[in-house]
């Protein structure tokens, strides 16, 4: 039987890997595949490489080579191929920033309260179950979900079931409840009488005893990062500045960054601008979410510290209220600053991760339009796919092991039709999608 010339290097380096090993036969068990990539965008190097093979054992890359490297010598059964030659393909994608148990419920119908007041924790956590398949069904193999929104440590519970081969979705680093004070997060503005009677959307401490009794507590309940509100609302004064109310105090937060450090985890920090932000950095937050308004003083701050950045610029396009309330204004002057304090932070040098805030808008939309919008902001494109690859894997402490294709990592891949050099939206149509070795989605052949 003829072979196909087109797939003749691709089996070479089959027959050549079978010769290494002794027989491509799979060893205790484990599955032998080789993806055949037209172009891979690695994660770490700066350009895409042409006509490669990926070779995976069982979870693993085992190796990374161009097709031209193999040797034509016999080989024998084992070996699954995955033809991807006329696709692009790249890392699994990680989003730094979910919320799983958020469904960016439409003000009409009952907004963030409705959650709370109204959906039982068994029908949040079944669309839970849905937000996480749809990540994956994305092309997003990990996700760091920063806290479920009163459904305490349902992210845990998820994370526990997909770890466990019970549902399908990405690696989960869970953030449980996260941490706010008294008067630093909803529910809010129900009467007196009742207000100290209603759920809130985090734990709520006040007090540096209580914040790190609250640190360990979510710590010995199995979360991987401890998330911390240090601002709250928002608005405009009367000269049209935003201002942001702080929350904790700074030995409310050191008593927790204390104790999450010891336990070797990380703090993720929630913060708009101001007060607020400044006693995030003092206080030692490894990461900053939104930070709508960064000062030259912060970001050089953020230089000298490590800290990361992770942005979430498209949520805050989302349920803008009319343009001439006080509110509506608050809204547009949220992203023209978020604009202004990306790019100052992008040129400075700070780490930047990839992060979405999906759950702030629907799971039903593309969590991949972030691409786009770093894009337009001035980010090149293989930047942007970086800050969603090897650099969050990087604020994962998995380097090395997520977001880059290479030998020892684990096999979570993706690939696209087009590429997404030229338009980073082919991201929004991932056809390819591999966890851990396992194909899940293959739109390719």
């Amino acid at each position: 039987m003829a072979i196909c010339k087109q797939l003749l290097p691709l089996l070479l380096v089959i027959t050549a890997f079978a010769q290494e090993k002794s027989g491509v036969s799979a060893k205790n068990g484990e599955q032998i595949k080789v993806i055949r990539a037209g172009t891979l965008i690695d994660g770490s190097s700066a350009q895409p490489h042409r006509n490669q093979i990926i070779v995976i054992r069982g979870n693993r890359i085992e190796k990374v080579l161009p097709e031209q490297a193999a040797e034509a010598v016999p080989g024998g059964p084992g070996v699954e191929i995955i033809d991807l030659s006329r696709a692009t393909v790249l890392p699994g994608l990680i989003d730094s920033h979910t919320h799983i148990f958020l469904q960016g419920e439409d003000p009409a119908e009952g907004g963030y309260d409705v959650q709370l007041l109204k959906y039982g924790l068994a029908y949040r956590a079944a669309r839970a179950t849905v937000s996480a398949r749809r990540a994956l069904e994305q092309g997003f193999t990990t996700i760091r979900d920063v806290e479920t929104e009163g459904a305490g440590y349902g992210d845990v519970g998820i994370k526990r079931a997909i770890e466990q081969g019970y549902i399908p979705g990405p690696r989960i680093f869970a953030s449980g409840r996260a941490i706010s004070t008294t008067g630093g997060y909803p529910l809010e503005g129900y009467a007196p009488e009742i207000e100290s009677t209603l759920p809130k959307g985090v734990q709520i401490i006040d007090g540096p005893v209580q914040a790190r009794k609250a640190a360990r507590e979510q710590l010995d309940n199995g979360v991987d990062w401890v998330k911390v509100y240090m601002t709250h609302r928002s608005w405009l004064d009367k000269q049209g500045n935003l201002v942001s109310q702080p929350t904790l105090t700074m030995e409310e937060l050191k008593a927790i960054v204390d104790e999450v450090h010891g336990w070797k985890k990380k703090v993720a920090c929630h913060v708009y601008n101001g007060e607020g932000l400044q006693r995030a950095l003092d206080g030692g937050c490894d990461s900053l979410e939104h930070g709508l308004e960064l000062t030259d003083a912060n970001i050089a701050q953020m230089l000298k510290q490590g800290t990361w950045y992770v942005p979430t610029l498209s949520v805050y396009y989302s349920w803008w209220a009319p343009e001439d309330t006080p509110a509506g204004k608050r809204d547009r002057k949220r992203a023209a600053m978020h604009i202004i304090s990306f790019q100052k932070a992008m040129k400075a040098g700070v780490k930047i991760a990839f992060g979405t805030d999906v759950g702030g808008f629907s799971w039903n939309d593309s969590i991949a339009q972030e691409f786009g919008r770093m894009v337009e902001f001035g980010m090149p494109p293989m930047s942007a796919i970086q800050a969603a690859t090897s650099r969050a894997a990087e604020l994962l402490d998995m380097q090395g092991e997520l977001g880059v294709v290479a030998p020892g990592a684990y096999a979570d891949i993706v690939a696209v039709s087009g590429d997404p050099l030229k338009d980073v939206n082919e991201l929004k149509s991932v056809k390819f999608v591999m966890k851990d070795g396992k194909v899940f989605k293959n739109e390719l052949q």
